[in-house]
């Protein structure tokens, strides 16, 4: 079975980057065969403290570092604050990736993709975001950007996506991960 780990850098209810993660989980169990998803939430994680670090983490932590590193791909929807991901977001990387040298993200699949209420779907806070996960290792999917604008007019009652574009743009960032990850032969779906 493949896993894919969804993560939303939105902490508030009502999120259009939640609605992003939940259309992906849709997506995923609607068609996607032999591929599961899983939701993690950076908000259960304390403040990066090197100290609590040394000392093996926060159960939430470890919770977390083990289900990224058990992923084959992790996909992250950011929302833009101020032009980059917001600090809850940097906070999980922190995190994961850590300890130096074991980092659970080194050599990770990582899909990126954002939503806002703008017309730019905040676009603008994906390449700091690659930049980080640059720097932490992690294989980032190569794929033109997908950014869901004017989120607030797509999204449903049911805290979800059904615009048929917006679909096929998240889908095929999914397969594109998932094609990452065969061609680096780094799960499964290598065999």
């Amino acid at each position: 079975m493949t896993e894919i780990v969804l993560m939303s850098g939105s902490v508030r209810d009502g999120s259009y980057n939640s609605a992003v993660v939940a259309t992906l989980r849709r997506i995923v169990d609607e068609r996607f065969e032999g591929v599961c998803a899983t939701v993690l939430h950076p908000v259960e994680l304390p403040f990066y403290d090197q100290d609590m670090d040394a000392a093996d983490g926060s159960e939430a932590v470890l919770r977390m570092r083990r289900r990224v590193a058990a992923a084959d791909v992790l996909v992250i929807s950011t929302p833009s604050y101020n032009g980059a991901a917001p600090g809850v977001l940097k906070n999980a990387l922190d995190w994961l990736s850590r300890p130096y040298g074991e980092s659970c993200l080194d050599g990770r699949t990582v899909a990126v993709t954002s939503a806002s209420p703008g017309p730019r779907g905040a676009v603008d806070a994906q390449p700091g975001l690659v930049e980080v996960l640059g720097h932490v290792g992690a294989l980032v999917v190569e794929h033109p950007p997908v950014a869901v604008s004017d989120a607030e007019e797509l999204i449903t009652d049911q805290g979800e996506f059904e615009d048929v574009e917006c679909l096929a743009a998240l889908e095929s960032l999914l397969r594109a991960a998932l094609a990452t990850v065969r061609e680096a032969g780094t799960s499964a779906l290598a065999a």
